[in-house]
């Protein structure tokens, strides 16, 4: 498996350069087709004296706005992108999870910085990563490079772990170090069990995997602690095992790791 296709999503409230630098980055490495994206909305309604109304007129501006500030990402992006590298525009008038989600199905990655609160403006990374059908890369806080070589799999035998796994793998088949960690407040012999199939997974891949038992109940605050230890630039980690309604009202790993902007994350659901 490879990534042929990577599309980079361009948030327009941001500075893009660091994003774009490193997807750029990335289609060189995987020798993968790159396509640059942007996308904003103008909310449906407009705040008056009198309250929340319609305005055509006022809409109208808004948009002009967008297709200028879309414009101008075009120009970074294609500025920014080697002649060396194969790669693309689109744009859309919508809220970028949504595009993003359009944009997906002829990807194989998707890369972006943080999301925001505006969905009208920014990704909900939370909703890109359910709904996509496609990892994400979400790369840590103004971050240019990615080296990857040191991965952190986070596991536990879960429908959403495995496809972290298998959607990693050109990166881990590139990573000089990849641990694989569970966490889990008793090392039993089925955890034992579990991360030695995928130890052996990963080796016929042609990845040779250490294995760790991170004492504990699942925590992403611990996980991150414990990427750091190692030195690791890359967390993989399937999202939500538990509903998304769940994650947000009672904390999980996801949500941590979605909040965690100091590491870069491959996300799979």
């Amino acid at each position: 498996m490879s990534y042929k296709t990577i599309i980079v999503n361009l948030a327009v409230d941001t500075d893009p350069a660091p994003v774009v630098k490193l997807a750029a980055e990335l289609a060189q490495r995987f020798d993968a087709h790159l396509v640059g994206l942007a996308a904003a909305d103008v909310p449906p309604l407009v705040s008056t004296g009198e309250g929340l109304v319609y305005e055509g007129e006022v809409m109208q501006i808004q948009r002009t706005e967008i297709e200028k500030r879309l414009a101008g990402l075009r120009d970074i992006f294609e500025k920014l992108v080697p002649g060396s590298v194969s790669s693309e525009w689109t744009q859309y008038i919508c809220g970028p999870t949504r595009a993003l989600g359009l944009a997906a199905r002829s990807a194989d990655l998707i890369v972006t910085s943080d999301g925001g609160e505006d969905v009208f403006r920014a990704v909900d990374v939370g909703s890109l990563v359910l709904g996509a059908g496609r990892p994400v890369l979400v790369t840590a806080g103004n971050a240019e490079h990615l080296l990857g070589k040191t991965v952190l799999v986070a596991w536990k035998d879960s429908r959403e772990a495995r496809r972290a796994l298998s959607d990693s793998l050109p990166f881990l088949t590139k990573a000089n170090e990849v641990v694989v960690a569970t966490m889990e407040t008793e090392s039993g012999e089925d955890v034992r069990n579990s991360l030695a199939d995928v130890a052996v997974f990963l080796e016929q891949h042609g990845v040779m995997a250490r294995t760790e038992v991170i004492a504990g109940d699942a925590d992403g605050g611990r996980l991150a602690a414990f990427a750091r230890s190692i030195h690791a630039d890359l967390i993989v980690s399937g999202a939500y095992g538990h509903s998304r309604l769940r994650e947000w009202a009672f904390g999980g790993v996801t949500r941590t790791l979605i909040g965690e902007s100091n590491i870069n994350r491959l996300l799979s659901n």
